[in-house]
């Protein structure tokens, strides 16, 4: 069942796992919706599930999470108007083409990423921490096994804020979601 986390074996194993399997919980919590519902601000919150997803995709392939891949150089990236709304979870984050199937298909691409670069990681490497206002201002790096289980709490508040999303839509819960994205899979 792909609610529960499979069995790990070292730390970054489980860090990789962990991490991935978020990340897939957030695609099950797309499946079978429209791009309207995907779009939809049902609860008190202003995210969509769309923001949701285009904000950890955004964080893991341009952001602190970027990092954690040995090729990424953060002075090399450009970010667009759109990159700064997703960093923000806003609206204007989401792509015009966005589809649930879209985003599924992004969000499960990371998630094998996740489980690569993760389980690869040097967790004693340093990895520069980014100057933007949100990071301490007091500390020039941190090791990779911090970033690793900041991946893993961004990754898992993430994933409760589309839980309730989701539920707020239609009231499918995470068990239903599961078995109904592991049968499309099959």
């Amino acid at each position: 069942m792909g609610f529960l986390t499979r069995t790990v074996t070292t730390e970054n194993d489980a860090l990789a796992a962990f991490a991935a399997n978020q990340l897939r919980q957030i695609a099950a919590s797309l499946h079978g919706l429209t791009p309207e519902q995907i779009r939809a601000t049902p609860s008190a919150s202003a995210m969509s599930l769309a923001a949701v997803a285009r904000h950890v995709l955004f964080v893991s392939r341009k952001g602190l999470l970027a990092q954690l891949s040995v090729d990424f150089d953060p002075a090399t990236v450009e970010y667009d108007e759109h990159d700064w709304a997703a960093g923000a979870v806003e609206p204007k984050g989401v792509r015009d083409d966005d589809t649930a199937e879209i985003l599924i298909a992004e969000l499960h691409e990371l998630a094998t990423w996740a489980e690569t670069v993760i389980s690869t990681t040097d967790l004693e490497r340093r990895i520069p921490v980014p100057d933007q206002p949100w990071f301490p201002s007091d500390l020039d790096t941190w090791p990779a096994r911090w970033v690793a289980m900041h991946a893993v709490e961004e990754y898992a508040r993430h994933a409760g804020h589309a839980d309730i999303i989701r539920e707020s839509i239609d009231g499918r819960g995470a068990y239903e979601l599961n078995d109904l994205a592991e049968a499309a899979l099959t």
